[in-house]
């Protein structure tokens, strides 16, 4: 009989497999590479993520890691920039450039009618080599050959066509700076090799995700015809159900921690991929609070789940409780929080009505 994991059980899972459950020893480049990167639309932001997860993290480990390329800011899952590492970038870009293109498509399709993609790439790209550029100064460059095209719309397409990474300062703590683009082989001096197939994400997946459904796969990824990887892998896989009866895959060595396991309180960042890598979200989050998550609201977990949303502003760091808890643990993490951004602030906490 396929053992059934509750939301409990699988929230455990899902906090030590994230490095949730309790602050890590070792190198943020290593915690990069086993997350598969980190959601980083807002440039600060994976920071954060990277301090709730790691102890004794500071924000030089990471900056050095941008400016030495050992990580880069790049699209790939869900056609969303994520900090990944430079090798992650290399073998991912063209596993997702089919998923790249087509949602460039479906999002773009009427500004974009007349305009042959390929070629529109084949311009492009010899600009972001030569040197970093803003995406809507490659489309003026190019524009001329679409003009009735705007500028920024054609940027927005090359963003996807042409397999480019964010290069420092952007992304740098403390630091403010414009999107500049450059291509990923003028970055890292490698060229892009062919796809493989997505057996190895799969199985990653598994590892900093799981147990999950292929749904969920697909979700975070915002890859399809996963279905043969998935095929292949079966004899490396396990099985159980969830609450739903879904069929849930994992690796034969994935933890399964006690449910009853207390958890810290835990800040995370924007658009952090523990709340979005899955498309049954309800392990970490109320279905009634999900919305907050378009909104790119920084969460708030307490015992695992999500519990509210935070700001710092200033010397204040406010918190939004969607409900009542046990506000002592989360002050003391938020005091931790203010320390490490070098803030002599207060924390503020309010529980919604």
């Amino acid at each position: 009989m396929t053992t059934v994991l509750d939301n409990r059980a699988l929230n455990r899972a899902l906090l030590a497999r994230q490095m949730l459950d309790r602050r890590h020893t070792g190198p943020a480049v290593d915690a990069v590479r086993h997350l598969i990167g980190l959601q980083a639309q807002e440039p600060h932001e994976p920071y954060v993520g990277l301090w709730s997860r790691l102890d004794g993290f500071e924000p030089a480990e990471l900056v050095e890691l941008l400016e030495s390329r050992q990580v880069v800011r790049t699209l790939l899952m869900r056609r969303t920039i994520h900090l990944v590492t430079a090798e992650d970038c290399l073998e991912l870009r063209e596993l997702h450039q089919p998923m790249l293109e087509a949602r460039v498509r479906a999002v773009l399709r009427r500004d974009l009618e007349g305009v042959d993609l390929g070629e529109l790439a084949a311009a492009g790209l010899p600009h972001f080599a030569r040197t970093p550029s803003l995406l809507s100064e490659v489309g003026r460059a190019v524009g001329e050959r679409w003009p009735e095209v705007p500028a920024r719309v054609l940027g927005d397409a090359l963003s996807s066509y042409v397999p480019l990474v964010q290069v420092p300062p952007r992304g740098v703590w403390g630091k403010s700076a414009p999107a500049r683009n450059t291509t990923i082989e003028a970055w890292l001096g490698r060229p892009v090799p062919p796809a493989g197939t997505a057996d190895d994400l799969v199985l990653r997946y598994l590892r900093a995700f799981g147990p999950a459904a292929s749904a969920d796969i697909r979700a975070w990824s915002g890859l399809s015809g996963l279905r043969e990887s998935i095929k292949r892998l079966r004899p490396q896989l396990r099985s159980f159900r969830d609450q739903r009866g879904r069929e849930l895959l994992d690796v034969l060595d994935g933890p399964l921690p006690d449910p009853d396991q207390p958890v810290p309180p835990r800040f995370l960042p924007a658009f952090d991929n523990v709340v979005l890598g899955f498309d049954d979200r309800s392990r970490v989050i109320d279905h009634a609070y999900r919305g907050h998550s378009v909104e790119g609201a920084r969460f708030l977990l307490v015992d695992g789940r999500v519990a509210g949303r935070w700001t710092l502003t200033g010397d204040t760091l406010r918190v939004l409780l969607f409900h009542p808890v046990d506000v002592d643990p989360v002050v003391a993490e938020a005091e931790e929080l203010l320390a490490w951004h070098g803030v002599d602030g207060r924390t503020v906490i309010d529980v919604r009505e």
